[in-house]
């Protein structure tokens, strides 16, 4: 049985690595207490997370059951990870994983040959076979973020979003060499694919799928968030980003995206907050949505000028990104926002299409805040941009930004 011990800031974990069974508990254990000891000035039970990294545990006795329970007695934030299969049947059966916290080890895939769906910010969805897709997270994604979004996946469900559900988190091999192991989500999406396809392939019914979409916005956009939820506020996530692209912007160009991010009402909406046509699977007469990592509450124009931003103004390689030529697109846009505004006044509709706009400016560029790795041409471009969207309409944006209030939801 081999024991590593390892630190990093306030967590501790402790690799075991071989049989834990009668023979060798008494001195795992000695051996574990004499090592935390030693970092009692440095941690604390009550100021630092003890993980028991399971991955190399290929057997656990009642001893060695009885070495997890004290731990999970000392420290407050405690768990198990990386548990294979064989010792995730013992504390199962022993009912531990009722009483502290215990994840299996995760399987390993890949994606080599599968076909790519999409691609974005925070990562790539590839089909895995005719019946599942697979999201796989851009380098760097913690398991908390691969988390947050099986969370806000499950509650926006059980609220009415119309959305896939993971069944599975796995660890996705590198593609090629040099790249990391990455996680992963894997859908059960039975002959589905995704609205851009469909609409790609079926163009004489564009005007079909662009209801459809609108549809899709406004079943959304009916369901209002209650108190207490765990889904985010959208405004509060927003504002994070726009502060976050600090580092590519002036603080001048900072606080004119923050001036139009305040001026949005108040809302309690469920917002997808990146609903354009990759992320809706077209599953029989249905659409499903995925990549549920954005969710929050607010007003449905932040929404819109999130879907309008990708759509309509998006910066970098449409079809590569969209799924289907930039002026398909459009014009499947244009057509879903007709449809979701119909029955109002036609002055209603023009104002609020200038106002949905108006949020798309700050998408335009919140959007770097989705990851570090993003190429130097590719800021380089917003930065560019940034003058001309932004800066030289700067009194066109505040005029409209005054007209905010008079939508309400």
């Amino acid at each position: 049985m081999k024991t590593t011990i390892l630190t990093n800031d306030n967590n501790v974990t402790i690799c075991l690595e071989g049989r834990l069974d009668t023979v060798t508990s008494a001195a795992t254990a000695a051996e574990i207490d004499a090592r935390l000891s030693s970092l009692n000035s440095q941690f604390s039970a009550d100021n630092c997370q003890l993980f028991v990294d399971a991955s190399h545990l290929d057997y656990i006795s009642s001893s060695g059951l009885r070495i997890l329970l004290s731990l999970s007695k000392r420290f407050k934030q405690f768990a198990v990870m990386n548990v294979q299969a064989q010792v995730y049947e013992v504390l199962e059966t022993t009912g531990f994983t009722k009483i502290m916290t215990v994840e299996r080890a995760l399987r390993q895939l890949s994606v080599n040959g599968c076909p790519l769906i999409g691609a974005g910010g925070v990562g790539k969805v590839y089909r895995l076979n005719g019946d599942t897709i697979i999201k796989v997270f851009r380098e760097g994604t913690t398991m908390d973020e691969v988390r947050r979004e099986i969370t806000m996946s499950k509650e926006a469900f059980v609220l009415g979003m119309p959305t896939a559900i993971s069944f599975d988190v796995v660890k996705v091999a590198p593609s090629t060499e040099g790249d990391a192991e990455c996680y992963g989500l894997v859908y059960e999406l039975l002959k589905a694919e995704t609205l851009s396809i469909v609409a790609k392939c079926h163009p004489d019914l564009l005007d079909t799928y662009a209801r459809k979409y609108a549809d899709l916005f406004r079943q959304l956009h009916d369901i209002e968030v209650p108190a207490g939820s765990n889904v985010p506020s959208a405004i509060e996530n927003e504002r994070k980003q726009v502060k976050y692209i600090g580092r590519y912007f002036p603080q001048e160009n900072v606080d004119m995206l923050l001036s139009i991010i305040d001026s949005i009402p108040a809302g309690n909406r469920l917002l997808h907050l990146d609903l354009q046509t990759k992320n809706a699977m077209v599953q029989g007469d249905e659409l499903m949505l995925i990549d549920m990592g954005e969710v929050g509450y607010g007003h449905p124009m932040l929404d819109l000028g999130h879907a309008y931003s990708a759509m309509v103004s998006l910066v970098g390689d449409y079809e590569k990104i969209i799924g289907m030529p930039r002026e398909m697109g459009q014009r499947l846009w244009n057509k879903a926002i007709d449809y979701y505004f119909e029955g109002l006044p036609a002055d209603v509709i023009a104002e609020r299409k200038a106002q949905i706009e108006v949020v798309s400016c700050v998408r335009n560029f919140s959007w770097l805040s989705l990851s570090d790795s993003f190429p130097e041409e590719v800021i380089r471009e917003c930065k560019a941009l940034f003058d001309e969207r932004v800066t030289k309409r700067y009194d066109y944006i505040r005029e409209v930004c005054r007209g905010f209030e008079k939508w309400s939801c």
